[in-house]
């Protein structure tokens, strides 16, 4: 019987049996509830949840400590949110089904009618070596794992602005004009609800409210212009369609919608009466164009000759316009190719010179399909990502960064290769050299892990392209299995650049928490600034996979794994060579600047560590070091390395879900988008 540790459990399919639908086809999820039992004296033993439920997706595994008295309750819903049928069962029991660290695949009844359908494999606390499955059976590692990334909150005097798409018409409550259009049109502060246009956010006079009675924003109305007059509110009907003058969203209701101020005739919420500034009949936006007049305009031994304010002023807009450039920390910022106009205009791409074949991805952000170029039989992975998806994330910066990280990967041998970029008024195109050889997460769930000699060379060839994007200033922030992929002859080539960020320098550092949850950084999760010490850690999570088969730090939700990346050490088991275990050890310092790989790291340079030693770097960088395995591939356009659920799929572009919508689109934002490599245009 197994002992101390944990189990992983694969949802794999449900029959239905005797349970009915409302709609068809039967389309199911399940939630995941992990219960302790608490007995009381007299009672019987009662289930608590201590931990929030979770819902994974079919084909996908989650974690489960077996203690005593915990049990795993697992309930079939059908969408909307439909319960259908349920099964209880303690932790050790599935356990159980493991015998000898084989991987178990079996039925469980639920109750009212149906079963269920899992995988369950049992990993001991203590165990020095995973055992090896077969290879139908596949490794430690049974899941895809998505990224992460919290919106960026722009804060202006106490309000948490962040980028939001309104899908019912609002009214600014800074301008009190609209808020049009199908990009995130506007922001709203998280604490207050207040919403404005994104042109309008940095204008907002005062604090945000959190009484607005005592409010900051209240106090210097009233010492500085003498204004402090609350807004005399009343309970009104109103007989016409009236919007929130603080959230801008519309007064729902038969009557008595919402308030009415007696004296100005401001409107708003019951709810947000609360957040109402003292400021009856006063104009925000013109006190506010007043005052940023007065502090634009310089005193005229300030200005320069032959100037005046207004000039002063257009000069001043024009810095800093546009995306950031990738600066080399050695010089002038380093423009990718193409990013200059050349002296002959390069061919434009559009998606009718491609035939579509294939779906080798997909995700949240969109898919990625393998297509062929009409009349000239190359082939090319092309990711496809819908506009107004990209809008409604905020992703409009992120997109444009990945493309120019692309487009610089033209430079090194271990950075995938950009084709071009081009846009349709709905999606956007990244057309990019094919890598049939699959990524690693495909090849670790064949084999468990790596030997050693295999995983060392794909860790040098990593290492070399995340060296070559830190000299840049380029934090990549979503290092992992999936994103590693082997062209033919067995090379490695990072993948999907999505989530990096530009000009980290010195003292200039990143913010946002980001990053795919098994490899994220204790410097994310406490956050602190960051900088290119994110990634040695995710390096040396990518190498623990790879050489030990499971990840370093488990949990059995989001908030156990934070906990145990923060505080746990990692087990290396006899087996691994010590050189192995000391390197990861060093990538697992928590003070990042202590790190390896970091320049402070006092076991020195990453490449001079023993692990390292029988690496030839000179050889290794001009990629004439032959691959210890070498993918099978038949032709230049097999797809046997990818995932059969989704080279299945049928491969078409996927429509907008709303076309009206799609109307208002502004367009202008992805301006400079387009691309065409100097390879392409041969």
């Amino acid at each position: 019987m197994p002992g101390v540790g944990f189990i992983r459990v694969k949802l794999l399919q449900v029959d239905k049996g005797q349970i009915t639908t409302t709609s068809e086809p039967f389309d199911p999820f399940v939630a995941v509830n992990v219960k302790e039992t608490v007995n009381s004296p007299g009672q019987k033993p009662q289930y608590v949840q201590k931990k929030r439920t979770i819902y994974p997706e079919w084909n996908t595994c989650f974690d489960a400590h077996i203690y005593e008295g915990r049990v795993i309750n697992m309930i079939i819903n059908e969408k909307p949110n439909r319960m259908l049928a349920e099964v209880t069962i303690s932790a050790r029991a599935l356990a159980d089904k493991c015998r000898d660290g084989s991987i178990s695949t079996t039925w469980l009844d639920l109750k009212p009618s149906g079963r269920l359908q899992i995988q369950i494999r049992f990993f001991s606390e203590n165990e020095e070596q995973i055992p090896q499955p077969d290879s139908e059976k596949g490794g430690g590692i049974t899941r895809r794992r998505g990224a992460i990334k919290q919106q960026k909150v722009h804060e202006v005097k106490g309000h948490q602005f962040i980028a939001k798409f309104f899908r019912q018409p609002t009214y600014c409550s800074f301008c009190n004009e609209f808020l049009w259009g199908l990009n995130k049109q506007g922001y709203q502060c998280k604490i207050c609800n207040c919403a404005v246009h994104k042109k309008c956010h940095e204008k907002i006079l005062g604090q945000c409210p959190g009484s607005a009675k005592d409010s900051r924003e209240t106090k210097m109305m009233s010492e500085r212009f003498n204004i402090n007059v609350p807004h005399r509110f009343k309970v009104n009907n109103y007989m016409s369609p009236t919007f929130c003058d603080h959230c801008g969203t519309l007064l729902y209701g038969l009557f008595r919608q919402g308030l009415k101020c007696e004296v100005c005739g401001t409107n708003c919420h019951k709810k947000c009466e609360k957040f109402m500034p003292n400021l009856c009949g006063v104009n925000q936006k013109m006190l506010a164009e007043v005052l940023q007049e007065v502090r634009k305009a310089p005193s005229v031994s300030q200005r320069k000759p032959g100037t005046n304010a207004n000039q002063e002023e257009s000069s001043s807009d024009e810095e800093g316009q546009g995306y950031e450039q990738i600066w080399d920390k050695n010089g002038p910022p380093l423009e990718p190719p193409g990013s200059k106009p050349p002296a002959a205009p390069r061919r434009k791409f559009t998606p009718n010179d491609f035939t579509f074949h294939k779906v080798l991805g997909k995700g949240s952000f969109g898919k990625v399909m393998l297509a062929e170029l009409k009349h000239k039989g190359k082939w090319y992975a092309v990711k496809v990502l819908k506009k107004d998806v990209v809008l409604e994330d905020d992703d409009v910066e992120c997109t444009m960064i990945e493309k120019q990280v692309l487009a610089l990967g033209c430079q090194h041998p271990y950075l995938t290769h950009l084709h071009s970029t081009f846009t349709t008024p709905s999606h956007l195109f990244f057309v990019m050299e094919y890598l049939n050889g699959g990524d690693l997460m495909f090849h670790i769930q064949l084999s468990g892990k790596f030997d050693i000699q295999r995983g060392q060379f794909y860790g040098a060839e990593i290492l070399l392209g995340l060296q070559f994007l830190h000299t840049k200033g380029i934090v990549y922030r979503d290092l992992k299995l999936d994103n590693v992929l082997l062209d033919r002859e067995g090379h490695v080539k990072i993948a999907d650049f999505g989530m990096c960020k530009l000009n980290v320098f010195d003292e200039r550092k990143a913010t946002t928490f980001c990053g795919t949850p098994d490899y994220i950084a204790p410097e994310i999760l406490k956050g602190w600034k960051y900088n290119q010490s994110v990634d040695w850690w995710s390096y040396g999570v990518l190498l623990y996979e790879m050489m030990i088969g499971q990840s370093p730090f488990h949990g059995d939700d989001e908030d156990d794994l934070f906990h145990s990346i923060m505080n746990d050490t990692p087990h290396y088991p006899r087996w691994l060579p010590k050189e192995a275990a000391s390197m990861l050890s060093l990538l697992f310092i928590r003070n990042p600047k202590e790190r390896l790989g970091m320049p402070d790291c006092a076991a020195g340079p990453i490449r001079s560590q023993a692990f390292f030693k029988n690496i030839d770097w000179g050889k290794m960088e001009l990629r004439q070091i032959d691959p210890p395995f070498k993918p099978k591939i038949k032709s230049d356009s097999d797809i046997s390395n990818f995932d059969k659920d989704f080279t299945m799929e049928k491969a078409q572009l996927t429509p907008p879900a709303d076309k009206e919508l799609l109307k208002t689109m502004n367009q202008k934002v992805f301006h400079g988008f387009s691309f065409t490599s100097i390879e392409a245009d041969q």
